[in-house]
């Protein structure tokens, strides 16, 4: 659980963004969506499946695309 100190006369505002950031960066709220509804194993693989093979087809994709030469 992230936690902040507040300092003396810092405003709520500034204390509760300061909140808000540590816990995207810990990835709590991403957590919290992912345990949010059940899934079954085989749909959690099937999304990997299809996420590595977005990933790799960006990757060959953006590796193999070159600008022509204009002499």
């Amino acid at each position: 659980m992230p936690k902040i100190k507040i300092k003396k006369f810092e405003p709520f505002e500034v204390a509760l963004r300061r909140f808000k950031r540590i816990c995207e960066k810990s990835g709590i709220l991403s957590e919290l969506k992912k345990r949010e509804f059940y899934e079954k194993p085989s749909i959690i693989k099937k999304k990997k499946k299809k996420i590595a093979i977005k990933r790799n087809i960006k990757k060959i994709t953006k590796g193999n695309f070159k600008k022509p030469r204009l002499y």
